[in-house]
């Protein structure tokens, strides 16, 4: 019997009722209803939609409704096993061609193909454009191409793939076909570069924003300590959660996962250099077990599926923000708060600068690169909202500040820093042009050292005239003049600093300048829990991720393809008791409840926290409701998370102790808009109402407003 027998061939004919039976979501999330209606009618789309979003739902339900196969272009082995592995656990016959297969297991999946016992396909562009392959798919029926990740067609992306180019023949070889092109990270340029050489002029584009407002952006200075400020970061914020660390260079990979190991961090090395091997035994670990911090090259990460990675760590500079952005939205895939913590200096601008210049790209290639380095500069220097910034890159306006980066929790102090870069670059003139910034800042400081008094420069105006900084506050006052455009690197001086012409208004005192002071900041800690659980229910979380693990184990599969966290989040808040209960969860589909429901439930009897006790922690939130305090003075008073008081004060407005408006000021207007996006979404799950009112109001309020609503009822 064909190992794809069991699983389903065709399902219904309504979207609505593959998203409910097979996935076990009732409502599709803003713009994938219209996306995947407009593919099941045959039309072709450029889909824009950030990481997280739901991307794959837009093809794999049209895969299900429409007659034949679907082909998803996916650049990555690991993508396309994670992909199907969870089609699987969902009942779905879905399969993949690429070089981790035998002849033989190759062969199975062609005999699968062409009997019609697939619905889905996963190819590489190069398999996919084989002769022998293009030949097997003009034999069967075809649903559609999913062309993913379509970014790495752009020669100005970050991913450039030139067989990406290639995929132009399939509307010649199969006008009919409905194709998609789907990618989380495409500024202006690339999408145009997209519709213009995959043909899609005609194809609807949909673009979802580029907001993750479950990611806390942060980024800091390199005190010196780089890896000792990233050892911080995890023990304190993150002890015993998935992330990811990149560096810029393979040999401070394998140094910081040995150093991290050393400090009681289960840590992975990925890179290049690596044996194939060794890097796939890492990944699989990384992406099987719940508590691996891999660090890596940025040969790690693009199509890697992990849904529970609680934050993503830069410790170098990224070349751009479409980088940035492309590897940051690797943490909280599942909606759930996750960090995204880089620390930078002032040798990053400088390693980058050289390796833009030196390398073998014609210079209209080395221009781009360096506007996209500028870009991302301004953001680690900027003062204001994080967010704000990153967004307006890609061409899209956020109203506000978005209060959960690190200028908007914590805003940076900036001062007059007129006088000081005034000397700074005086220095830089005097000196000749021709000299590294350490060597600047020790004749600053006037460091009689013989390689200075070598050069005569203890003699210049500028020697000693700069005692009232630290070393490390010239460091800073430099990186953000070059960061400015106010001095550039001379890469052919071998990393001298020379003045560009911007610099002359701040020189003769025709322009002033203010600048971030040195970052002091220390960052809070968070709950132990990252779903945003009370401590008290730690017990039976636990017990959930050990039964899913055992689970992942048996099968040989992640973890995260069994249930996601936040479906185990929502069975810790909700402990169902029944299966009728538990299929109401989001992520419990049909199969998935046959398969797993009963032992969940068990671990929920067994192990559910007692709801003694919680009273009087409740009470207590509502006493300081009362006293006029906001949720935010509760949560910093009693130490909480800001997500446990609301979720107190919900459950006393939903047994009659406290009114809406005693949480939140809400117009009824407003209100009315509120109750109408949760009409809107059956399963009464947040995240498709947030969703739904773009964001306008705070997780929190929403969930005492659904408090509020059924009271009323």
């Amino acid at each position: 019997m064909s190992l794809f027998r069991n699983s389903y061939v065709m399902i219904h004919n309504q979207p609505q009722d593959v998203l409910k039976s097979v996935f076990g979501y009732d409502a599709f999330r803003p713009q994938q209803a219209d996306i995947i209606s407009h593919v099941c009618a045959g039309g072709d789309a450029l889909v824009l939609m950030p990481t997280g979003g739901g991307k794959s739902l837009c093809y794999q339900v049209p895969a299900l409704v429409r007659e034949g196969v679907a082909v998803v272009v996916s650049p990555l082995i690991a993508l396309m096993q994670d992909q199907v592995n969870a089609l699987k656990q969902n009942g779905v016959s879905a399969a993949f061609l690429n070089s981790s297969l035998s002849a033989a297991e190759s062969a199975g999946v062609e005999q699968a193909l062409l009997q019609g016992e697939l619905k889905l396909l996963y190819v590489a562009p190069e398999r996919l454009l084989m002769p022998r392959t293009l030949a097997q798919l003009q034999r069967i029926p075809i649903a559609l191409f999913a062309i993913d990740e379509a970014h790495c067609v752009s020669q100005w992306g970050h991913d450039f793939r030139p067989e990406y180019r290639q995929l132009s023949v399939l509307p010649e070889l199969f006008p009919d076909v409905p194709r998609m092109a789907l990618t989380a990270t495409a500024d202006s340029a690339t999408r145009i570069e997209i519709i213009e050489r995959l043909g899609l002029a005609e194809a609807g584009v949909f673009a979802s924003g580029f907001d993750r407002p479950n990611i806390r952006y942060r980024i800091t200075e390199n005190r010196g300590n780089a890896r000792g400020q990233l050892l911080s970061f995890i023990r304190d914020e993150h002890p015993g959660e998935a992330g990811i660390v990149y560096c810029l260079s393979r040999k401070r990979v394998d140094e910081t996962a040995r150093w991290l190991g050393l400090n009681g961090i289960r840590a992975l090395p990925y890179h290049a250099g690596m044996a194939a091997e060794d890097r796939q035994r890492n990944q699989d670990e990384f992406l099987r077990q719940d508590a691996v911090v891999m660090v890596a090259t940025i040969a790690f990460g693009m199509g890697i599926d992990k849904p529970d990675v609680r934050f993503v760590a830069h410790l170098n500079l990224p070349k751009s923000i479409e980088s940035y952005y492309q590897e940051t939205g690797r943490a909280g895939r599942d909606g759930l708060a996750a960090d995204a913590w880089m620390v930078y200096g002032l040798q990053d601008v400088i390693t980058l600068r050289q390796m833009q210049e030196s390398s073998q790209a014609q210079d209209s290639r080395k221009r781009v690169e360096r506007q996209k380095l500028d870009a991302m500069l301004g953001l680690c220097e900027d003062t204001g909202c994080r967010r704000q910034t990153l967004l307006r890159y890609f061409d899209e306006h956020l109203e506000q500040p978005c209060g959960n980066c690190d200028n908007c929790l914590t805003p940076p102090e900036t001062w007059d820093a007129t006088v000081a870069a005034q000397k700074a670059m005086s220095c830089v003139y005097r000196t000749g042009q021709r000299f590294g910034v350490s060597y600047l800042i020790d004749v600053l400081r006037g460091h009689g050292q013989d390689r200075i008094r070598q050069y005569g420069h203890e003699k210049v105006s500028t020697f000693g005239v700069g005692t009232d900084l630290s070393a490390s506050e010239w460091r800073a006052v430099y990186r953000q003049l070059i960061s400015r455009g106010l001095l550039k690197v001379d890469v052919e001086g071998h990393g001298g600093i020379r003045l560009t012409e911007a610099a002359r208004p701040v020189l003769k005192g025709e322009q002033t300048l203010r600048l971030r002071k040195q970052d002091r900041r220390r960052p809070s800690r968070k709950s132990a829990l990252a779903v945003g659980l009370p401590a008290r229910d730690n017990e039976l979380w636990q017990a959930l991720r050990d039964h899913r693990r055992q689970l992942a184990e048996q099968q040989g599969v992640p973890a995260y393809v069994i249930f996601h966290d936040a479906t185990l989040a929502e069975m810790v808040e909700r402990q169902p008791q029944s299966l009728e209960q538990l299929e109401r969860l989001p992520g419990v589909g049909e199969r998935k409840l046959v398969n797993y429901g009963e032992g969940f439930l068990a671990v929920i009897r067994e192990h559910a926290a007692p709801r003694a006790g919680k009273k009087d922690a409740v009470a207590e939130t509502v006493r300081l409701c009362s006293e006029g305090l906001d949720p935010l003075a509760i949560a910093r008073q009693r130490d909480l998370t800001v997500q446990t008081v609301y979720r107190h004060l919900a459950r006393a407005i939903r047994e009659g102790e406290l009114e809406l408006a005693d949480v939140a000021e809400i117009s009824p207007a407003e209100l009315d808009s509120i109750q109408m996006a949760f009409d809107a979404s059956p399963s009464g799950t947040l995240k498709p109402v947030y969703d739904a009112l773009e964001g306008a109001y705070d997780y929190g309020v929403l969930e005492c407003v659904r408090a509020s609503l059924a009271a009323a009822e």
